[in-house]
């Protein structure tokens, strides 16, 4: 008798617990929202390792992914807004994929294996960067160097032709932007950034320097003893991060190339 009682009572303890739960779930807003991406009226986003997209004046978000396995991360959208390149794992590697922005079914533009899994600190192989301003091209960090499997190169990749990357001639690269004209590629050579280290300022110090592709010339901006990192290369100038304040968090600075 005492069994047949507490039973039904725990039961429906559980399923008030689990209401109230669920109710409480489902008036908070979503949170941990990642790589965002914005392009004219449109952005996207990374949420519980599927991408959505919104409209930037608001509204309700959609969601563009939705493969039950794998994360789907770095989306970023084409120059006229048609097209979302990201990298996902869908066939237990990570590869660089296209989807229409309306949705529907991905295409795989990478079929070289991946480096694996590594620890949180190491990063992420297939790292989209950038499209080129025609639209062409994808700019892709893969982890492709000699110098161990945490390192990662540039290559351009054009949608329309799969398995086929274009290697750019920088040996070493980490967050990268083209500039405006795509003749230039504003970027860290070291690449750091998975890491939780705070007011470093040793070997692994990241700096930004801009790379002209065509004559394979270097510079180096705004020197600092920090870190500086995740260049944006946004019409006359170059945004990036830095704890380069008295308080040495990082902020947002802007380096203005006149």
């Amino acid at each position: 008798m005492r069994r047949s009682f507490y039973r039904p009572a725990f039961a429906a303890a559980a399923m008030i617990l689990i209401s109230c739960v669920a109710g409480r779930a489902s008036g908070e807003e979503a949170r941990l929202l990642r790589y965002p991406h914005i392009m004219g009226d449109k952005a996207v986003f990374v949420y519980a390792g599927d991408i959505w997209a919104v409209n930037t004046a608001g509204g309700q978000a959609r969601r563009v992914t939705s493969f039950p396995e794998g994360l789907e991360i770095f989306p970023r959208i084409s120059p006229d807004g048609g097209r979302i390149a990201f990298s996902g794992e869908y066939s237990g590697s990570r590869q660089v994929y296209v989807v229409p922005w309306e949705g529907g079914v991905p295409k795989q533009l990478t079929f070289y294996p991946d480096v694996g899994v590594m620890p949180p600190r190491g990063g992420y192989d297939y790292m989209i960067l950038d499209w080129t301003p025609d639209g062409k091209n994808i700019l892709v960090r893969a982890n492709r160097t000699p110098f161990g499997e945490r390192e990662g190169k540039y290559f351009l990749i054009d949608p329309e032709k799969p398995g086929v990357e274009e290697e750019l001639q920088i040996p070493e690269g980490g967050p990268a932007s083209l500039s405006p004209d795509g003749g230039r590629l504003a970027y860290n050579i070291k690449s750091r950034e998975f890491r939780n280290w705070k007011r470093y300022t040793a070997g692994r110090a990241q700096d930004v320097f801009i790379y002209d592709l065509k004559k394979n010339e270097i510079e180096r901006i705004a020197p600092y003893e920090g870190t500086d990192n995740f260049p944006m290369w946004v019409g006359g100038g170059i945004y990036f991060t830095s704890d380069r304040d008295e308080l040495r968090k990082l902020n947002i600075y802007r380096y203005d190339l006149a």
